[in-house]
């Protein structure tokens, strides 16, 4: 049996008929071979037909008014050489100045993290050489000030309590650098200097006390890993706010990622921000302050009584404000009239005010008032940051101060000097914009975070001492070195010190705790003797620190 065969150029249809005594029906041969001749003559003109463009696949049009996609983040580099002197010594290093980015569990990208490493050249092992992570505070703040201040291998040039004349400002080698005694990295958290976040993910996703930290540790995990320093001797170095986040990072470190550290230096302290602030019925910062502006008052020359020695007079007004100071707060209403008016002269004594300045004050002078009350009769606001700078009054007859003279006597030189440093001698972020602060890091920080395990608890100021607790005792050869200033209105010593005397710690663990002091006030770097004391002694700390 036989059926016919079809075809056209629309359709072609082969129905092969069954063998017929093992042999092959010529006319379905034929039928065949013409077929084959007509499909292939149809798909050479269906080839010469076509447009050159249907060769390969082209992008789908885009919508009216649809935006193309963003291209996936990338990681930018760029490495110079340098050299510099350091105490007669030569240190040939290398800068990098690059952005490492952070991924979450699906290994999306969510922040580019920008950073400076300056990494000693000639080093046989860099593995066993100590590696530092630095980084400012704010919250919202850049590592310029620590970078270009204090420890980076170049600096900018400030005048000293006194605001800084406007530019051309200058940037020179800074023999203080800690580079001969670690490799450096400076971070900028994510809102801050060239850091952002990408992908899905916003800034304010990383604004948090926990998840500030989250992201550092993601960041100097990555970085010990690609550079091959997990066997460095390990520092966090942090100002301010950067001391708070190094108790929660190093113990977040240390727990989560078994990353040991050698050291953590805490530059102007605070791991508890109820020390600092003057909330209603709390009585312990008007205590923790009263040795600071004791030591204002005598720097400004406002003291009847001027002393005749500083570190004697600040200790009599340690044990005043601890003792009868404390006590007479203590009692609240229940303090008597002369009582009271015994306690505000000494106040009055230690602090530079009249005692009815005190009086009606009720004891308790908080900062925005002392800095607008003690040089009032000047005409002058006391610096906030740095006690030693002043300011004219924006309104002789306002209660508190308005702004923090020593923050406008240098924000200008350090904007101006690493903008221009980091394009010129680092060939990086041509086109970038810097953020030196970010306020909206700051304004919109989030500052709750979970007790210490307690089932039922109400929230309090925010506080990392606990971590600084587990940090020394999971680690019991972690040290710390805390780094004062006498002048530093923003994080007083006395605070500090009271701040560390009450982590709770076993046995001789006080000890791994170490009280640097310096006469000028927050930035100590700013005053030039005491920036170099300061590098002499994290240098010395970095290198007796305990290793194997």
């Amino acid at each position: 049996m036989t059926r016919s065969c079809l075809g056209n150029t629309g359709s072609s249809l082969i129905t092969l008929s069954r063998f017929q005594n093992g042999g092959l029906d010529m006319r379905r041969v034929t039928c065949i071979v013409g077929l084959l001749v007509l499909l292939l003559g149809q798909a050479r003109r269906s080839a010469a037909q076509a447009p050159a463009a249907e060769a390969k696949p082209t992008e789908t049009a885009k919508a009216p008014g649809e935006t193309a996609p963003t291209p996936p983040p990338k990681e930018e580099t760029a490495v110079t050489d340098h050299s510099i002197l350091i105490a007669g010594q030569k240190i040939s290093y290398k800068a990098t100045a690059g952005t490492i980015l952070l991924k979450d569990d699906q290994e999306q990208p969510t922040a580019s993290l920008f950073y400076v490493a300056y990494t000693q050249s000639d080093v046989k092992d860099a593995s066993r050489r100590p590696l530092a992570f630095l980084y400012n505070g704010g919250p919202g703040s850049s590592s310029v000030w620590l970078h270009m201040g204090a420890y980076g291998p170049r600096r900018v040039s400030t005048s000293d309590a006194e605001a800084t004349p406007p530019p051309p400002y200058k940037v020179v080698d800074n023999a203080n650098s800690l580079l001969d005694a670690a490799d450096l990295v400076f971070i900028d958290p994510v809102g801050t200097g060239f850091s952002k976040a990408v992908g899905k993910a916003k800034d304010k996703d990383f604004w948090g006390i926990g998840q500030d930290v989250k992201s550092l540790a993601q960041f100097i995990a990555a970085y010990v890993s690609r550079n091959n320093r997990w066997n460095s001797p390990k520092f966090l170095i942090g100002e301010s706010y950067g001391t708070f986040r190094n108790a929660a990072l190093v113990n977040y470190l240390q727990s989560h990622d078994g990353m040991d550290f050698n050291g953590v230096v805490m530059i102007s302290t605070v791991l508890d921000l109820g020390t600092i602030s003057f909330p209603p019925g709390e009585d312990l910062p008007y205590v923790l302050y009263l040795p600071s502006y004791a030591a204002t008052a005598a720097y400004h020359r406002v003291l009847n009584d001027p002393p005749s020695d500083l570190d004697s007079f600040l200790l009599e007004a340690r044990r005043f404000a601890s003792g009868p100071y404390a006590d007479a707060l203590l009692k609240g209403s229940k303090l008597s009239a002369d009582e009271k008016a015994s306690i505000a002269k000494q106040v009055a004594r230690f602090a530079g005010l009249s005692a009815d300045y005190v009086l009606k004050a009720n004891l308790r002078v908080n900062l925005e008032q002392f800095m607008e009350e003690l040089q009032r009769a000047r005409g002058l606001t006391t610096g906030r940051l740095d006690a030693r700078f002043s300011g004219p009054s924006f309104d002789p007859l306002a209660e508190y101060a308005r702004y923090d003279p020593q923050e406008n006597a240098i924000t200008g030189a350090f904007t101006a000097a690493f903008n221009t440093y980091v394009r010129e001698e680092l060939k990086f972020g041509k086109d970038k914009n810097y953020v030196i602060e970010s306020d909206e890091a700051d304004r919109g920080w989030d500052w709750k975070r979970q007790g210490g395990g307690r089932e039922f608890e109400f929230p309090g100021s925010p506080n990392v001492e606990e971590d600084m607790t587990e940090a020394l005792i999971s680690n019991p050869h972690l040290q710390v070195e805390v780094e004062n200033g006498i002048y530093d209105l923003a994080t007083p010593f006395f605070g500090t010190e009271y701040t560390m005397d009450h982590l709770r710690l076993p046995g001789n663990f006080h000890e791994h705790i170490h009280f640097q002091y310096y006469d000028a006030g927050h930035m100590m770097y700013l005053r030039e003797a005491d920036l170099a004391k300061l590098k002499s002694n994290v240098a010395k700390f970095i290198q007796t620190a305990p290793t194997l």
